[in-house]
C-alpha cells in the first residue's frame, strides 16, 4: 500500500516533537506532506521554530513548515511554558534551525493541499489547539468532504482536565475552534488524556531511548527528562505521558488502541467547564455519535514501536 498522506498540525512541545520524529521515521507507512505550526504550548514564533528544529534533527530538511494562526479564534492565547519550558523544547541543547519557513500560510497550505490531492486521501493530525483546522474549514467549507480523517490529541473523559479541573489544554486554548472541528461531519479519532496518561515514559523506557546512542535518541531522552518533572510533581506518576505520539502510533498500529464511537460536544460558555469535551461514553443522550474516542492503549506495544522507529533516524 502507498504511504498514508498526512499533515501534522503542531505546537511543539516536547511530546509534539516525539510525534513528528515517529512520523518521519515511518516513511513506508506515512508521507508527511508538511508541518503546520499553531500557537499553543508556546507562541507561534517558537512553535514554528521548534517544528524546523525537529525536522533538522531528523535530517529531513525537505519537509515544508508553514506558520499558522498566532491566537485562538475568539480568545487570548493561553500557553504552557510551565510544562514545556521557555522555548517549548527545553531539555536538549539543539541548534537553531537553518531551513526556511514557507512563504505560504498554514491555513492556505491545508486548503490547497486538500483541494489538490484526491478526495479523502489526506489525514489531518492536530497535536495542539485546533485553530488552524477550524480556520481552514471556515474559509473553505468544501474541504470537509475531502478529508480522509482527523486524528487528534485532545480532551478527556474519566481523566477530565489538566489545565482546569474540567478541560484538557488543547481544547481549552481554543474551544470555539474545537466546536467547529467536531461539528464538521469529518471522521474524527480522538486520543484523550484517558489514553495518553497510560503512555508513561518510565525510567526504563527513557533509558531505552538514550541507549540508542544517536542524536535523536539522546534528544528524546533529554526532552522527557525535562518534561517529566511537571507530571511527576502534579500527578505523582512514574514518568511523563507522551500525549501526541499516540496520534501517529494510531496511524501505524491502530490495534494498539481501543475506544468507542460516541457523541462529543465542546463546552464554550461555562466559566466552570470551558473547553470540556462532553463525551457521551455511556450513550445516555440521543445525540448522534461524531467521534471515535479512545479509552485504552497497549503501552508496552506503543513504546516498543516508538523505540524501534526512533532507532531508524
Amino acid at each position: 500500500m502507498a504511504p498514508r498522506k498526512i499533515i501534522i498540525d503542531t505546537d511543539p512541545g516536547q511530546d509534539d516533537a516525539v510525534a513528528i520524529l515517529l512520523a518521519l521515521a515511518s516513511p513506508d507507512e506515512i508521507e508527511v506532506l508538511g508541518l503546520t505550526a499553531v500557537a499553543g504550548n508556546v507562541p507561534l514564533e517558537l512553535t514554528a521554530r521548534n517544528a524546523r528544529i525537529i525536522c533538522e534533527l531528523a535530517d529531513r530538511r525537505d519537509i515544508p513548515v508553514f506558520a499558522g494562526c498566532d491566537a485562538p479564534l475568539e480568545r487570548s492565547l493561553v500557553t504552557a511554558e510551565h510544562v514545556h519550558g521557555r522555548t517549548g523544547l527545553d531539555g536538549p541543547d539543539l541548534p537553531e534551525p537553518t531551513m526556511a519557513m514557507q512563504d505560504r500560510g498554514a491555513v492556505e497550505f491545508i486548503i490547497d493541499t486538500l483541494r489538490r490531492e484526491p478526495a479523502r486521501s489526506v489525514t489531518l493530525c492536530p497535536l495542539g489547539p485546533l485553530t488552524n483546522i477550524a480556520t481552514a474549514l471556515m474559509k473553505a467549507p468544501d474541504i470537509a468532504t475531502r478529508i480522509q480523517e482527523i486524528v487528534l490529541m485532545g480532551g478527556a473523559y474519566f481523566e477530565v482536565g489538566n489545565i482546569t479541573p474540567a478541560a484538557e489544554f488543547n481544547i481549552y486554548v481554543d474551544p470555539e475552534a474545537a466546536e467547529i472541528v467536531f461539528g464538521a461531519g469529518v471522521p474524527i479519532t480522538v486520543m484523550p488524556l484517558d489514553v495518553t496518561h497510560k503512555a508513561l515514559v518510565t525510567t526504563a523506557r527513557n533509558d531505552a531511548f538514550r541507549a540508542l546512542g544517536t542524536p535523536v535518541g539522546v534528544a528524546v531522552a533529554e526532552m522527557t527528562d525535562f518534561f517529566e518533572r511537571f507530571d511527576k510533581e502534579k500527578y505523582g506518576s512514574d514518568g511523563a505521558p507522551l500525549h501526541d505520539p499516540c496520534v501517529i502510533a494510531y496511524l501505524l498500529q491502530p490495534e494498539l488502541f481501543e475506544g468507542r464511537f460516541i457523541n462529543v460536544e465542546i463546552e464554550t460558555r461555562s466559566q466552570l467547564t470551558l473547553g470540556m469535551t462532553v463525551a457521551d461514553w455511556w450513550g445516555v443522550t440521543d445525540r448522534a455519535p461524531n467521534a471515535t474516542f479512545m479509552g485504552q492503549i497497549d503501552a508496552e506495544g506503543f513504546f516498543a514501536l516508538l523505540t524501534e522507529r526512533l532507532a531508524r533516524l
